[in-house]
This record gives structure tokens, C-alpha cells and sequence, in this order.
């Protein structure tokens, strides 16, 4: 992440730019992306799929049964919609991406259904 302070400008900005999106999903994805880092050996860039499966890992772990539903609250409803979010914040200057990077880094990277419905650990220690 940048130095950029998450401020009330920037939330007004996002909420501008793309007002689909719940202000909380933004904060969802930062606090996803810090949930992925923190299990690495070392800090590193972390890319669309790896983000994607850190917000599934986190919503299960946070909402048990509930994440898909909290999530599509939330606005987000495929992985694509991770990525509008990322970018939406690499706009506003909160987070920052290597070249190359895409917001169809983020595209089909699992399905909403398999992985909160038909693949829910149920019963399984998140």
C-alpha cells in the first residue's frame, strides 16, 4: 500500500467513481489484502488471484455461511467485482500496481456459488 491516508475525501471519491460498491467493500479488500500478506515469509506484490482467494478465505472466515450474501450486500459479486474495487483504489492513490497489472487479473478467478455454497466447509475449523 501507498502512504496515502484512507481518508473521508477518498471514500467520497470512490463512492463518486463507482457507487455499486458499498463503502465497506473497500475496506473489505484492505483489510483482505493485509490478511494475505500477513501469511507470507516476506512482503511481496500480490496478485489479482491471490487477493481473490484472500477475500473468499477471509469472508468465510468472518461470515461463516453468510459471506456470499454479506459480500453481494457489499456489491461484489464475481471476482471481476474484487477487481473494480482494487482499481477503483489504485485510482484514488491508496494502493499501487506493477506494470502489467489488471483488473482482469481478477476475472473468473472461482465461482461465487462453488466456493460460499456448493464447496462451504461445512462443519470444517475455518
Amino acid at each position: 500500500m501507498s502512504n496515502v491516508i484512507f481518508d473521508d475525501e477518498v471514500m467520497h471519491r470512490l463512492r463518486e467513481r463507482n457507487p455499486r460498491f458499498h463503502e465497506t467493500a473497500y475496506l473489505f479488500v484492505l483489510s483482505a489484502l493485509h490478511h494475505v500478506i500477513e501469511q507470507l515469509p516476506a512482503p511481496r506484490h500480490i496478485n489479482g488471484g491471490e487477493l481473490a482467494e484472500g477475500i473468499r478465505e477471509l469472508a468465510l472466515e468472518r461470515f461463516g455461511p453468510m459471506a456470499r450474501t454479506v459480500l453481494e450486500y457489499w456489491g461484489i459479486r464475481t471476482t471481476r467485482d474484487v477487481g473494480e474495487l482494487v482499481f477503483a483504489l489504485v485510482d484514488c492513490g491508496v494502493l499501487v500496481k506493477e506494470e502489467g497489472d489488471s483488473p482482469e487479473d481478477f476475472d473468473d478467478v472461482f465461482d461465487f456459488e462453488e466456493a460460499f455454497e456448493t464447496n462451504y466447509p461445512w462443519g470444517a475449523d475455518l
